[in-house]
């Protein structure tokens, strides 16, 4: 009983923010929605026998409390795009950037379900937009996989600011490229295999393993075409080696590129991080039991949840100055992520403000995460490059 009580200060946030009845076909299932956010947030697990003793339920036995779940997770009329569409707009009316950076990558689990997902670069992590489960035993999906997905997100964007669609070698897609340019007025900066063929005018076609550079290389082509078979074009690349470790790059993008198009690029990396938060460092979604694709989507509709709550707790702790409360670095050593999911834990034992209102307002980071000075300084680099920039004239 006094578990429960604890977890009503968390309940009350949390309702007072997703309190949108009129959404919902039942009251019933927000109440449960509510109940499993609580319980992901206090457990730190994906397994409904862990939530058990967080949820309360008039049923006597914890086969009640674990089959309410089940039924959740399980019921057709819940729409969870739907229910999640005014949460994250909200979230999002007030982001001040003049870009919104996004992030499109894959996720495989338990080598049955691939989960396609784009959320928004914020801070080191990523803010879940607009996801889908399908039965897919590989992480390479087509442009039909989420081509609807994508038309979502364009409705639950910031008006007025600027769409850059980062994605990784498996989304080199000519549908993708044409219905962000020609339907959807965004942009995107898309990496590049090195068997990738590339047109330029009065040099015909190559690929750009052909190209040789030493580290800290690279070149810039605008108005080339991609793809041999069915090109593309006109389109705008740089590509060399990294001066930090020689990695190959290759990123191309609607927009001339220049070095800064490798900065943005890098950013893609932050969902990466949004990946640990979902898995080993966070929600530990890996250990479910769940078998099923609506379940399973679900389910990340209760993560996605759980990850904005958190997430802009920590930042409200940050803005604060209250991050060295549940921060042990004297620098700051943990996400924002991290940061709002210890600040919550606590504050149910402390009875710390929580907060019921879910907002974010810009990618920059007044206080960047550092774990320690040294580490610190061995990462830090500067992006140095010598390039040189090839103008063509497409036919």
């Amino acid at each position: 009983m006094e578990c429960c009580e604890k977890n009503s200060r968390l309940y009350n946030a949390l309702k007072s923010w997703i309190d949108q009845p009129s959404d919902w076909a039942h009251l019933s299932h927000l109440t449960t929605c509510l109940w499993m956010v609580v319980a992901v947030i206090k457990t730190g697990e994906v397994n409904l026998t862990r939530w058990i003793p967080e949820i309360p339920c008039r049923g006597q036995y914890a086969q009640s409390k674990q089959r309410r779940m089940q039924r959740w997770l399980h019921n057709a009329r819940i729409n969870i795009h739907r229910l999640y569409k005014p949460l994250i707009q909200a979230a999002l009316a007030d982001w001040k950037d003049d870009t919104i950076y996004l992030s499109l990558d894959t996720s495989l689990f338990w080598d049955q379900y691939c989960l396609v997902r784009l959320v928004v670069v914020h801070r080191g992590r990523a803010l879940p937009v607009v996801w889908r489960v399908l039965e897919h035993r590989s992480a390479s999906v087509s442009f039909n996989d989420y081509r609807e997905m994508l038309q979502q997100a364009i409705h639950l964007l910031p008006k007025g600011v600027k769409v850059v669609l980062l994605a990784d070698r498996g989304f080199v897609h000519t549908d993708l490229m044409k219905a962000m340019t020609t339907q959807w007025g965004w942009h995107y900066r898309i990496r590049l295999k090195k068997d990738s063929w590339i047109w330029r005018a009065g040099k015909g076609w190559c690929q750009l393993k052909d190209f040789h550079f030493k580290r800290g290389e690279a070149l810039c082509f605008h108005n080339v075409k991609l793809h041999k078979e069915y090109w593309y074009g006109g389109v705008h690349l740089v590509f060399g080696r990294n001066n930090v470790n020689g990695e190959f790059w290759a990123i191309v993008s609607d927009e001339k590129t220049t070095l800064k198009s490798f900065q943005e690029y890098g950013l893609r990396f932050d969902i990466e991080e949004n990946f640990l938060d979902d898995q080993s460092n966070g929600w530990n979604v890996q250990k479910s039991q769940i078998r099923s694709v609506p379940a399973l989507s679900r389910l990340w509709f209760i993560l996605a949840v759980a990850t904005l709550y958190v997430t802009a707790q920590g930042v409200e702790v940050v803005e604060t100055g209250k991050r060295r409360w549940v921060d042990t670095h004297w620098f700051r050593g943990n996400s924002y992520f991290r940061i709002g999911w210890e600040w919550v834990k606590a504050s149910l034992e402390n009875g710390w403000r929580l907060i019921r209102r879910v907002r974010f307002t810009s990618n920059h980071d007044p206080d960047p995460v550092m774990a320690s000075r040294t580490q610190h300084d061995k990462r830090r680099y500067r992006l140095e490059f010598k390039i040189q920039t090839y103008e063509y004239v497409l036919d």
